[in-house]
This record gives structure tokens, C-alpha cells and sequence, in this order.
């Protein structure tokens, strides 16, 4: 991905008087789960549970797919995007800022910006999977995108 250059102040009068229609490449990104990337296992590796990137040209959102393993769970964490979960499989327990919150298949659940949050599956024999939707694709166009974990 291109780091993103602020045009600057200068270029204020360069601001269209109409939009300009969007018309990407790629519109799909096929069979997310079971994509090859390396930069996913490494992230996989660093959060300690495997993620999925959807990769797409969003400016402003991001799509993950989480799993999390019988019994697994995520390190603690906090940033200072938005996130809703969306439980797809199984269940499990989020600690939000001190506040527990129990989810199932079917559920969706809010994280607050810099709350500090950690997911675990609460089943001794079934994996959870769950979509994360994030606004951090606008606040790293801002370059103000910040994650924090323990």
C-alpha cells in the first residue's frame, strides 16, 4: 500500500467543483479466509490469533476476519479507532474497559475508541469467528492512527 502524502495547505485551490466518480479496479477480494498473504501470518503471529485482511481500496473502512480457537484469546489491546464485531461462529466473552460482554453467533458488539479490550473464546471445543469492521484506514490518512497492547 502507498503511505499516503498530504497535498498540503497549498494546494487548497486544487479542490474540484464537482466530484469526481471513483471507479477502482478491483471490486472483490476472493475467499478472504483462505488467502496465502504473508504480511496476514505476520500479523496472525503478532496478535497471537489468526487475521484475515480484506483487501480492498476502502479509504475510510477496514474489514478483518478474526478466529480465535477453543479456549484462545486475544492479547490486550486498545486504539484509537471505532470497531464493531460481528460474531459469525461460536461464542465467547470481550473485557472492554473493565466491562464484560458475552457473545454468540449472530451478535454484534461495539469497541470504543482507546478502550482497552481483549476477545476469548469461552468454548472448550469450537472456534469463534468474527468480521471486525474499523474506521483506522481514515485516521492512518490523517497519519493520527495509534494501537497500544499489553
Amino acid at each position: 500500500m502507498k503511505a499516503f502524502q498530504p497535498a498540503g495547505s497549498a494546494s487548497f485551490a486544487d479542490v474540484p467543483p464537482a466530484l469526481i466518480p471513483d471507479n477502482p479496479d478491483r471490486l472483490l477480494h476472493a475467499n478472504v479466509v483462505n488467502a496465502e498473504e504473508s504480511r496476514d501470518h505476520t500479523l496472525s503471529r503478532e496478535r497471537h490469533h489468526f487475521v484475515r485482511t480484506v483487501d480492498l481500496p476502502s479509504r475510510v473502512l477496514s474489514m478483518t476476519i478474526g478466529r480465535l480457537e477453543a479456549g484462545q484469546a486475544t492479547r490486550k489491546h486498545r486504539h484509537n479507532y471505532e470497531t464493531i464485531i460481528y460474531v459469525t461462529a461460536g461464542s465467547g466473552v470481550s473485557n472492554i474497559n473493565g466491562r464484560e460482554v458475552t457473545w454468540q453467533a449472530g451478535d454484534a458488539f461495539y469497541v470504543p475508541t482507546w478502550a482497552w479490550h481483549q476477545h476469548r473464546n469461552t468454548s472448550s471445543s469450537e472456534s469463534a469467528l468474527y468480521i471486525a469492521c474499523e474506521n483506522a484506514p481514515l485516521l492512518q490518512s490523517l497519519g493520527i492512527a495509534l494501537r497500544e497492547e499489553q
